[in-house]
């Protein structure tokens, strides 16, 4: 099984669109990776891991799930960093490929030191947009490769069924 454990705010002032929106809501930045992420597991089939800093979000260590992809928002007093390390030693046993996104380099070094590989906040990005536009395409020849009505019907007796609708 393949993982990617992503640095959240790592990726959310890296990415262009998320960068823009935590101006004005960052709960919704979250969101809108999460969403994101959601769609790269679903596309790849790699598990995805999304690590928040807790000094972003008062309260205690939380983990979750939603839309299938694992949230952790750290302890107080510990870092997304370590907790990424933290994972990526558990996760990488020789077993399991992991690859952690972040641009933190020295973040990239600890983790090649823990077994796992790194991905760039640029390199995840432009993965993800190819990826969304691959989605984007089957969904267009899905939606066009559907007939028009939910009984098949021969084009002679749709022909008659218009002339019917327009009164002719």
């Amino acid at each position: 099984m393949e993982w990617l454990i992503v640095d959240g705010y790592n990726m959310i002032g890296a990415w262009p669109e998320l960068a823009e929106l935590k101006q004005v809501d960052l709960a919704s930045a979250r969101d809108r990776l999460i969403e994101w992420m959601a769609e790269y597991q679903a596309f790849t089939g790699i598990k995805v891991i999304v690590v928040f800093d807790a000094p972003h979000v008062q309260g205690m260590e939380r983990k979750m799930k939603h839309f299938g992809i694992e949230i952790l928002f750290t302890r107080e007093n510990e870092t997304a960093d370590e907790r990424i390390e933290k994972l990526a030693s558990q996760l990488a046993d020789g077993k399991e490929k992991v690859y952690v996104a972040t641009s933190d380099f020295t973040e990239q070094w600890v983790i090649f030191g823990r077994g796992a590989y790194r991905k760039s906040a640029r390199e995840l990005y432009h993965e993800l947009s190819v990826i969304q536009k691959k989605i984007a395409k089957k969904a267009k020849k899905i939606a066009e490769s559907k007939p028009a009505a939910s009984i098949p019907l021969a084009d002679e007796v749709a022909e008659i069924f218009e002339k019917w609708r327009r009164g002719e």
